[in-house]
């Protein structure tokens, strides 16, 4: 085959599934290829690889580990021991499969957009259209780079490996600039979720594009932007209709995929195109191999009780004897705990026993155990667990990357930091989320008038945390909010399953650093800056 290279990385392009039925795959020899160029069919083959590459499903879950959220236990999944436990270098093999797999992504949209004007069968409307997808797909790319790395090489046109081996990087601050010009270009453009069918669901629209803007503004903590991204959405249907759906659980179940919440999903398809993580996640009993990731302690301390309050705030009517009970339903949405009633593809349920000791005879599967296949916290995970799973635990099911809910958190966060919250955005925002959660207590749902601006922050904030758990969000919330130091310092935790003289039993699993004097950047890979020495390097990286 045919090697396509950019900033010296080999390309590998491969056809996937999007807004589509069936899996089209074409030769990759023939993209480059001027006589390739002749159908629209060709095209979409092309833009749909460029869809593929947006994020990878064990990017998506394998970053909830290098938060506070969870705990990778076993082996380096995606590096994220590694990167969680500060113990990485320049060497780590994710640093240079991450910046391949973006870089890539861009390379198949700047071949698309270089040639897609060469087909003749090609509308004008629909030419303009998958060229605006493809300039999103680029400009998300390259939003993903800049996160990680700041100063990273924009690639606005597709490059030759003797120029791609010259390049040097690019100031973050004009990387921005090229992200939100193109998104704000493509969003007059690009159809609203309400001018396509269900057929077409999973394709990029103007209300994706409005929603990866803000978040583009929200993480350069650009308030005034957020707020005027979000109400795009939030106040009237010019960028599409959306609305929160009336469950929670029911949100990563396989029969409400298509539903008003979802702005933007990465789409599987059963038989051509799946993910197996769960395969490492859910509990033994269910089906599951070992368990590689598990919730931590400090994510379960983060689901307020029924009324509201912390778990640690007096009043709350906490009881450490009894954890799990009156606690916010997201919980058991999300957390597989002690006692769990799991409930089983074939419509019966079963009990999760994991605390050593409580298991009948024959059930001990999921006990927690050192060295054992089972839970290296005490936990696994529900939220995202497809009943429709194939051999393997191989899914059909649709990762989310932008939803309404995101776009609430987003603007109430936003209209604190500007200190112009109001009790009807506490009302349109945080109270709708925890209403759909299944929280009734007046002290849980109404706005309180005497919370300073950053006691409403840390709300917020944990409502982020708890809403889109296992999103592969929580990384980048930490990072922006410059809390990383405070979070990833130190042992991470699982159950009270271990001595009381340490921690008061609460499972010591993982001794973090976080470096604040290198650590909020990446290191630029080793083998890029070998191949290049133009790139440079971040701060206090050898």
């Amino acid at each position: 085959m045919k090697r396509i290279y950019t900033i010296g990385l080999t390309v590998l392009l491969t056809i996937a599934f999007t807004g589509c039925k069936e899996l089209d795959l074409a030769p990759e020899n023939t993209f480059t290829d001027l006589t390739y160029w002749t159908s629209q069919s060709k095209a979409r083959s092309v833009l749909n690889t460029a869809y593929s590459q947006m994020m990878s499903s064990g990017y998506y879950f394998y970053n909830e580990a290098l938060s506070d959220n969870a705990y990778n236990g076993r082996g380096d999944n995606q590096g994220a021991a590694s990167l969680a436990a500060g113990t990485y270098d320049p060497s780590l093999a994710r640093l240079k499969e991450e910046w391949n797999f973006h870089y890539e992504g861009i390379k198949t949209c700047n071949i698309l957009l270089a040639n897609i004007d060469r087909i003749a069968d090609i509308d004008e409307e629909t030419l303009n259209v998958m060229k605006a997808e493809a300039r999103f797909l680029r400009a998300y790319q390259h939003f993903q780079l800049m996160t990680w790395w700041g100063d990273v090489p924009l690639i606005d046109e597709d490059v030759d490996i003797e120029t791609a081996l010259t390049l040097s990087r690019t100031p973050k601050a004009q990387v921005l600039e090229f992200v939100l010009s193109e998104l704000e270009d493509v969003i007059n453009i690009l159809p609203a979720n309400t001018d396509y069918t269900e057929e077409d669901f999973g394709k990029i629209t103007s209300g994706a594009a409005v929603a990866l803007k803000a978040r583009v503004l929200l993480y350069e903590g650009d308030w005034d932007g957020v707020v005027a991204e979000c109400e795009r959405l939030m106040n009237g249907t010019a960028f599409g209709s959306y609305a929160l759906h009336p469950s929670y659980e029911e949100l990563f179940l396989p029969s409400y995929q298509s539903n008003d919440e979802v702005i933007l999903s990465l789409q599987y398809v059963p038989q051509f195109r799946t993910w197996g993580e769960y395969f490492d996640f859910a509990p033994l009993s269910a089906g599951a191999r070992l368990n590689a990731m598990a919730p931590t302690q400090e994510l379960v301390d983060a689901y307020p009780m029924m009324n509201g309050s912390m778990i640690g705030e007096a009043g709350s009517g906490y009881d450490e004897n009894d954890p799990y009970t009156n606690r916010d339903p997201r919980l058991t949405n999300t957390v597989v705990y002690h006692g769990y009633e799991w409930e089983d593809a074939g419509g019966g349920s079963h009990t999760i026993y994991i605390e050593p000791g409580t298991a009948p005879a024959g059930e001990e599967l999921d006990i927690y155990a050192s060295g054992s296949s089972s839970t290296t916290t005490g936990y696994y995970w529900r939220k995202y667990f497809d009943p429709n799973h194939m051999d393997g635990f191989a899914s059909g099911l649709n990762l989310i990357l932008f939803r309404y809910a995101d776009v609430l958190l987003m603007y109430a966060e936003a209209k604190n930091e500007q200190s112009k919250i109001s009790v009807g955005d506490w009302d349109l925002t945080i109270r709708q989320l925890r209403d759909r959660a299944g929280f009734t207590n007046a002290t849980a749902l109404d706005y309180n008038a005497a919370w300073t601006q950053d006691e409403l922050r840390q709300v917020i904030r944990n409502e982020r945390r708890v809403e889109l758990a296992i999103e592969g969000l929580r990384i980048f919330d930490i990072r922006r909010w410059e809390i990383a130091e405070d979070v990833l310092n130190g042992w991470a935790h699982g159950a009270q399953f271990g001595p009381a003289e340490i921690d008061n039993g609460y499972l010591r699993v993982n001794d973090r650093t976080f470096d604040p004097s290198k650590h909020y950047l990446w290191p630029v890979p080793r083998d890029e800056r070998n191949l290049n020495p133009n790139l440079g390097q971040n701060p206090n990286w050898n």
